[in-house]
């Protein structure tokens, strides 16, 4: 079986292809030969022919994926799959199911299950989990085991993995000669395979047989994500030696993984300042070859647990703004509990409109939607403004718990309503749809 890569290559226009240019509003041949360049990939294992289709890169929509799982403490898993349809109904575009908690192999079935989202995982949370439960210690994981389970959770159906390959002796030996690191190691993945590498003397499995992660990758059709185990758990480490080695050898695998037929992208920060944001984005896309680019947040600052998902929204914001294609949420729980499910809506709200602030300063021609909703609140027509609104719910709920006097306004200015008052004073001046279409039409 070819992948999407290797039949876009051939000049082949796939059904799935077709179906991100429909959803992007793109042709499919601009489609087909973004998927051919690696600059677009479509995460859409075979074994589940009934998910979503979704086209994550260069020219669309930026992505908003959501991450759940059990932990040690908490294995619910009647919690996780509601928190898989939740992620659903509030438009994540891809989830991904990251247990270290409980029957690992039924949990990822019972979320596959619940959701046509792509789903992908970090096939090194269930292989040292899984060691630690045998031995008592994750350092005796058999690296033959590992490539074992990573294929049983392809045929499962996952679609795109993060797979930490860029850890290898060169960086993890820049991490020790820099002698620092003010916010440690904060990948799960990431930092147990730092601990084996060190307890067993031995050089990362996942990139000394990466011709292998690649060869089951295709198998399945399923995107590599090149996990990034060394990323920055603390803005003061942003951009440090360790993390630009492990980033350099990342978008070096991306390339060797296009030329043997592989979908893949490339995983970025974690926390980082916001000045250093669109260098980050630039040196990824400069060293990959344009390679679909995802981040986790990112976290512009790090005081701000309980807000944390605003604080990421704002690094997302600007991720997308500069290039990057998927964000990973972030929930107010992070760096404090395992979230719930009310944490994983507002997570998705609140990366979809960062995704979306993003997006319209990245592609000013996307902005139609704003100008529609300006001139419904400038008409005071409520109505309308529900319908371009992107949380129209929670709008109707607001405005329901507040009703004010003269319905055609708010609560916030009653009577002194700048926008009827202003209607009345201009209103065959700047009523027409016309308004400002000549500065719009030149900054286009």
């Amino acid at each position: 079986m070819k992948t999407q890569l290797e039949l876009a290559r051939d000049g082949s226009i796939t059904t799935p292809m077709q179906q991100v240019a429909e959803a992007e509003g793109f042709a499919p041949e601009t489609i087909r030969a973004l998927v051919a360049a690696g600059e677009i990939v479509i995460p859409m294992n075979p074994n589940r022919p009934a998910q979503k289709v979704t086209g994550i890169g260069t020219g669309l929509r930026a992505k908003v994926n959501a991450s759940i799982g059990t932990s040690s403490d908490i294995a619910d898993l009647a919690l996780e799959t509601a928190k898989a349809r939740a992620a659903e109904e509030e438009g994540a575009d891809t989830l991904m199911e990251l247990s270290t908690g409980g029957d690992l192999d039924h949990i990822r079935r019972e979320v596959l299950a619940a959701t046509a989202l792509p789903v992908g995982n970090v096939p090194l949370y269930q292989a040292f989990a899984e060691a630690s439960r045998k031995y008592h210690d994750p350092n005796k994981l058999d690296p033959e085991y590992l490539f074992e389970l990573i294929e049983r959770q392809l045929a499962d159906g996952i679609s795109f993995m993060a797979i930490h390959c860029g850890i290898n002796r060169f960086s993890i030996e820049r991490l020790r000669k820099q002698g620092y690191r003010y916010g440690g190691l904060v990948s799960k993945g990431g930092t147990f395979m730092v601990s084996w590498m060190e307890h067993n003397q031995r050089e990362n499995p996942l990139y000394e047989q990466f011709d292998r992660v690649c060869a089951l990758m295709k198998k399945y059709d399923s995107v590599l994500s090149l996990g990034n185990g060394i990323r920055a758990g603390a803005i003061h480490d942003s951009h440090d030696r360790a993390q630009m080695a492990e980033m350099i050898i990342n978008c070096e695998l991306a390339e060797i993984a296009r030329g043997m037929g592989c979908q893949v992208m490339v995983e970025g920060p974690g926390h980082v300042p916001l000045d250093e944001i669109e260098g980050n984005i630039m040196l990824e896309k400069r060293m990959s070859g344009n390679a679909p680019y995802y981040v986790l947040g990112p976290l512009p600052a790090d005081t701000g647990a309980g807000y944390d998902h605003i604080t990421a929204a704002i690094g997302a914001a600007h991720s997308v703004r500069y290039g990057a294609d998927l964000i990973c949420y972030i929930t107010p729980a992070e760096h404090l509990a395992l979230p719930n499910e009310a944490d994983v809506r507002e997570g998705v709200r609140a990366t979809r409109l960062a995704a979306r602030i993003g997006d319209i300063a990245r592609y000013p021609n996307r902005r139609e939607r704003e100008k529609e909703m300006a001139k419904a609140r400038r008409d005071t027509d409520w109505e309308k403004q529900l319908e371009y609104l992107m949380f129209p719910e929670q709008a109707k709920k607001i405005r329901a718990s507040r009703v004010p006097e003269n319905t055609r306004t708010c609560t916030m200015c009653g009577d002194f309503c700048a926008m009827e008052r202003g209607i009345s004073l201009f209103k065959d001046d700047i009523r027409g749809d016309k308004c400002g279409g000549q500065r719009e039409d030149s900054a286009v």
